[in-house]
Formats: C-alpha cells, sequence, structure tokens
C-alpha cells in the first residue's frame, strides 16, 4: 500500500507529518511518486495565514475530481483541521478522515481501516479535551538532520495570531522522553537536530518524583552532554543543535550563557521582532519594547562570539502608520539581520487583531512589504558578502538539486553552499571545511579545504 504527504506550514507541521509517517513504514507501507498515484492522501495543514487555507482548499477540490476517477483515501490533519473541524467535513465529504490537533493517537486505528479496505468508523466525536500527544519519534528515514518538538502551543496570544487557538496552551514534554529521542536520532546517525516548538525558551518541566525544574537552559545543556557522549569532540563526530522558535520576552541571560558555552549549540538564533515600532509592538501584546529588543540583540551578539541573528517581520497591521513603517526600516538598519521571514498582516478571524479599528488596505500591506523585502535583501547580500574568503564548517547533506555532479551542503548559519563537481559522494552527511569562494544570488560557492571539524 502506498501513501503520500503533502505537509504546509511550519516546522512542527515538517516533524508531525515525520512522525506519522513513521508510523505508516512500521506497517509496511511504501511512499507513492505522487499524491496522484497514492491510495493514501495525507494533507497537514496550517491555518496561520489565510494564503496556506486558501492553497490547501484549492488541493481539496483537485482531489475531490480525482476522487471521480479512482478510489483512494484522504485525510486533512493540522491546524486547519483543528480550526475548520465540522465546517470543512460538510465542505469537502472527498475527505474520509479529519484529524484535529489533539486527536493524532487515532492514526493507527485510521490506518488500520484504510488496510481493512473500511470505513474508519470514530469511537467517540471530536474530543473536547485538549491533550497534546508528542510522538516517540519524528525522524526520517536517511536524513542527517531530524527535528524534535520538546513543546507545543502557546500562552502569549499575540493579537494578530491564530496558533493558540488552533495548538492550546503551552505544554511541555518530558525531558527524559526528548533526551531518550535524541541519543537515539544520534546513533541513527543523524548530524543535526532542531529542538522544536512555538516558544522554546519558554519551556518548563517539574519532576513530580524530585525538586528538579527543567527549563529551556537545562535542557539544552543536556543535549549538548548528548552530543559528547556519542563522540561529538568537534572533529571525528560532530553535531549540532539548533532550536526554533524564541520568543524575545523570555530569551535569558543564562540561555545566552548557555549558548555561548556549548559547542554544539548553533550560533544561529531566530529572534521575531515581528516590528519596530513600541506602539504597534504593544497592540501585537509583544510583551516588549523596540529599545529592549535592540539590547537584547546587542547582547546576544555582545556575549556570544559569532552569534547572528535572523528574524520575522510583520507590517500592514492595524494602525500602523508610515513613520511606524520607517521605525520597522530603522530596527532593521540598525541591528542588521542575516536573513528574515517578512510578510504582511493576514487578518484572522477569532483573533483580537481582527476586529480592530483602522484596518490597513491590502494595496497598502502589500507597498509596504516590497519596501521591507528590498531593504531586507540588501542588508542580507552585505552581510554575506563579509562571508566570502572565510573558511567554515559546513555539512554536506545532498548532490545539489541543479546539477547532480555537484554537492550541496549548508553552515552553522544555515547558508546554502554548493561545491563544484569531482568530489566523492560518500562525503555526503559529514562535515567539511569549506573556503566561501564567491556569492551567487543567496548561494556560496565553496571549495573543500579539509574534512573534519578542525
Amino acid at each position: 500500500m502506498t501513501y503520500f504527504f503533502e505537509t504546509y506550514g511550519c516546522q512542527m507541521n515538517q516533524a508531525e507529518s515525520a512522525s506519522v509517517e513513521q508510523i505508516l513504514i512500521s506497517r509496511g507501507w511504501e511512499k507513492a511518486a505522487s499524491a496522484e498515484t497514492a491510495g493514501l492522501v495525507i494533507i497537514n495543514t496550517c491555518s496561520v495565514r489565510i494564503t496556506a487555507e486558501t492553497r490547501v482548499f484549492g488541493r481539496l477540490a483537485h482531489f475531490a475530481a480525482l476522487k471521480k476517477k479512482r478510489s483512494f483515501f484522504l485525510i486533512l490533519t493540522g491546524c486547519m483541521a483543528e480550526r475548520l473541524h465540522d465546517e470543512i467535513r460538510r465542505r469537502f465529504p472527498c475527505i474520509d478522515v479529519v484529524v484535529g490537533m489533539f486527536e493524532k493517537h487515532i492514526f493507527p486505528d485510521v490506518f488500520q481501516a484504510v488496510e481493512n479496505n473500511e470505513p474508519y468508523v470514530p469511537v467517540d466525536e471530536k474530543p473536547s479535551g485538549d491533550t497534546y500527544f508528542f510522538a516517540p519519534s519524528s525522524y526520517s528515514q536517511g536524513s542527517f538532520q531530524s527535528f524534535v518538538p520538546i513543546m507545543n502551543g502557546c500562552n502569549n496570544f499575540c493579537s494578530y495570531c491564530i496558533v493558540p487557538y488552533v495548538r492550546g496552551r503551552e505544554v511541555s514534554r518530558n525531558p527524559s522522553e526528548i533526551l531518550g529521542e535524541i541519543d537515539s536520532l544520534f546513533e541513527k546517525g543523524v548530524k543535526e537536530i532542531t529542538l522544536l516548538g512555538q516558544n522554546v525558551n519558554s519551556y518548563r518541566w517539574d519532576n513530580p518524583d524530585s525538586r528538579n525544574t527543567w527549563d529551556f537552559p537545562s535542557l539544552l545543556s543536556a543535549a549538548a552532554r548528548l552530543v559528547e557522549k556519542n563522540g561529538g569532540d568537534g572533529l571525528s563526530s560532530p553535531r549540532w543543535i539548533r532550536f526554533m522558535s524564541s520568543h524575545p520576552k523570555d530569551f535569558s541571560d543564562r540561555l545566552i550563557e548557555t549558548i555561548a558555552a556549548e559547542k554544539s549549540v548553533c550560533r544561529m538564533i531566530h529572534l521575531p521582532a515581528q516590528h519596530g515600532s513600541s506602539r504597534i509592538l504593544k497592540a501585537m501584546n509583544r510583551g516588549y519594547t523596540r529599545e529592549k529588543y535592540i539590547g537584547l540583540a546587542e547582547k546576544i551578539r555582545r556575549n556570544i562570539p559569532g552569534a547572528s541573528l535572523s528574524t520575522d517581520i510583520l507590517v500592514g497591521f492595524p494602525g500602523e502608520t508610515e513613520e511606524d513603517l520607517e521605525e520597522v526600516l530603522s530596527l532593521m538598519r540598525e541591528v542588521r539581520f542575516e536573513s528574515a521571514y517578512m510578510y504582511h498582516f493576514n487578518p484572522r478571524e477569532g483573533t483580537k487583531a481582527f476586529s480592530m479599528p483602522d484596518q490597513i488596505p491590502e494595496q497598502v500591506r502589500k507597498e509596504r512589504l516590497d519596501r521591507v523585502i528590498s531593504l531586507q535583501m540588501k542588508i542580507s547580500a552585505e552581510e554575506m558578502k563579509k562571508r566570502v574568503g572565510q573558511v567554515v564548517p559546513v555539512l554536506l547533506e545532498s548532490t545539489s538539486r541543479n546539477n547532480p555532479d555537484e554537492l550541496f551542503g549548508h553552515t552553522e548559519r544555515g547558508e546554502m553552499v554548493v561545491f563544484d563537481g569531482g568530489l566523492d559522494r560518500n562525503l555526503i552527511g559529514s562535515f567539511v571545511q569549506a573556503e566561501l569562494m564567491c556569492l551567487r544570488g543567496k548561494t556560496f560557492r565553496a571549495k573543500i579545504s579539509s574534512t573534519g571539524y578542525a
């Protein structure tokens, strides 16, 4: 039997798709070449932006037409499935099962029904509880990189964000489960692990059997000890640990000290600013001012050698003026982010910002976003050009998509690197020291100066 995933949205969705895929693989399923040929199609959805939902609606219309030509099983899951659970079943009867955010424990039963060529009959209606089930593993077979979810949900309720309403309140995963998964991934040959959560630095686990309390810095340190245990001495068998995503209001001095002290923790820090105006940040309910954010960015770069920053920027929020936008642009010039995810305000029904006065017309939002993107592209290019000539560690992960004779990898900062042809493909999955020769667009061309992680 064959399956195919279509995954939209964040890294957490990617991790959750990988965990469900592990169930299918364990039951003997095989991955299809495309959704159009699979016996089972699973769409893992996102509700953060309306454009993501629109794409899914388009795909559902496509699959409704396809079902008239051939028989296959269709499952919808993820944030959109949680937000529009009953409505989407009414609108699209082509969907066989809708699996909400807190129902993922039913997947084995659903797959059993598919294997028996029977309709899945739920024991109960959609549960009213909000218990989130962490999968034991989010590993993708044969991959050198893996996500490890450590928490789910969000308590911040930023006025523009739908996440707390679809993923629920924050819940942290048992640290013994997290560390056990990391240990297992290292044994499988994984070289890079990303700890995931909507706000990883609010991670907290109170051990009921002792007085010990785990927070994010202590978890990060424990993960670094596993790198050492598995031979990650920075030479013969290195490992990288990343995390995504952080909230500036919770980024503590102790976390900064931990990142600085642990060699295996990447110095690439994603720190969503969202805006540069303290007035707009307050309306967004972000919990910090422009000045506090800039101060935090300066502290990170001062105390973590080689640290680089990426960010999220949202423009066109209700009530935003030209002066507010100028504060966004000036913050970008001052902090000089290496990269940024930039988007304009999308009204999401159910959030506070949806009904705020002084909504910005879409054309104005788009024009403001164009200015932000243009500036960030300039800053990113300038910062990347400074790297040309440097020798840096690179994880080789695959052949190049554009040229199978070339090898592709990425740096600690997540920068894309391509190496000229003629290299041994057995190097894939290992670290090399690479001299960054030149920059073409957003990709470095490089040559290997030595193998290993010197």
